[in-house]
């Protein structure tokens, strides 16, 4: 029998919307794989979802367990996905699990990767939001290369002008690596720096072995520096010196004064003051007695600052200056 033309219409029309909500329910059931069994709601907050989109596979430990259910973005650091997961594998997920946005394969879509803990936290529920974990992406890590590259060249163009400065004999390096004049008299002058200090070692140890053996003990400064008796007899003459001095010089003051009073006086001691060969023979005499007596007190100083008996006299001005102070009071 013959079908109309409004029945093929009609027919037409079925077939397409039949194909249409075909279509349509293969691409529902494509983006939710867990429409019909049950499940539970996970959320994550990123700051770049690097191109993910709804309906992407959520894994856990490389297994898929769920899909991408929505993306809300919040402010412009702000991404919150929501995931909807297997419920039978929620006992599996903890909430110290770290969420990660990676991709498929090198040329595949983008994904969620939950990864595990370290398995003492407590298991997630239904609207808990996970911690997240945002990798840099494909465009930064380009401009990472890209910018490093630069700084590549720019090395290597600095190098070569090293090079060339080097090659060039220009800079202290360049002309030690091409002045052989320059590097023999180096070398030299670090073997001379080697000769002195293994001399100043061998001195030192012949130093340290006079100092340790008897004929350092023996001599002046190993006597006066272990011997307390020596060194109280050394402070005795110390002492008479000191006293020999200052008798010196009230002598001189005297003969002064007595030269004075016979030049201005009459008869005998007069008439010698008067004799000129007699006058210049005693001033020759008072002038020797004051040179000695100006190069004994400089014997004296020299003493007082030698490392043997300075401290000596250092005592003896702490004794003195005590003295005062109790004079004084």
């Amino acid at each position: 029998m013959e079908r109309s033309a409004s029945e093929k219409i009609r027919l037409g029309i079925f077939v397409v919307l039949g194909t249409a909500l075909l279509v349509v329910a293969a691409y529902l059931i494509g983006n939710r794989q867990n429409m019909f069994g049950s499940t539970f709601t996970i959320h994550a907050v990123f700051n770049n979802v690097n191109g993910l989109q709804q309906g992407n596979n959520v894994r856990y430990a490389g297994i898929n367990i769920g899909t991408v259910k929505r993306i809300q973005m919040i402010n412009d650091t702000t991404i919150v996905v929501s995931m909807v997961l297997q419920e039978q594998i929620i006992e599996h997920i903890k909430t110290d699990a770290i969420t990660t946005i990676g991709s498929d394969g090198l040329v595949g879509s983008m994904i969620v990767n939950i990864v595990p803990g370290n398995g003492k936290a407590s298991q997630v529920s239904s609207g808990d939001t996970i911690v997240s974990y945002s990798r840099i992406g494909a465009e930064d890590m380009l401009s990472t290369l890209n910018k490093t590259g630069e700084n590549a060249a720019l090395l290597t163009a600095d190098l070569l002008q090293v090079t060339e400065a080097l090659k060039q004999g220009r800079g202290t390096l360049g002309r030690l690596l091409n002045d052989t004049l320059m590097a023999s008299n180096l070398e030299q002058t670090i073997q001379n720096l080697r000769i002195a200090s293994s001399n100043a070692n061998t001195t030192l140890k012949q130093v340290n072995k006079f100092i340790e053996g008897e004929s350092f003990k023996n001599s002046v400064a190993g006597v006066l520096l272990t011997d307390t008796i020596s060194g109280n007899r050394l402070k005795k003459t110390l002492i008479n010196l000191e006293t020999s001095s200052n008798e010196i010089v009230s002598v001189t003051r005297q003969l002064d004064s007595l030269v004075t009073d016979i030049s201005e006086g009459e008869g005998t001691l007069n008439y010698l003051a008067t004799d000129t060969i007699l006058v210049k023979n005693l001033d020759a005499t008072i002038i020797n007695l004051k040179e000695g007596t100006a190069r004994f007190n400089e014997n004296m100083e020299a003493m007082k600052s030698s490392f043997l008996t300075r401290g000596y006299f250092k005592k003896q001005e702490k004794e003195a200056r005590k003295a005062a102070k109790k004079s004084k009071q």
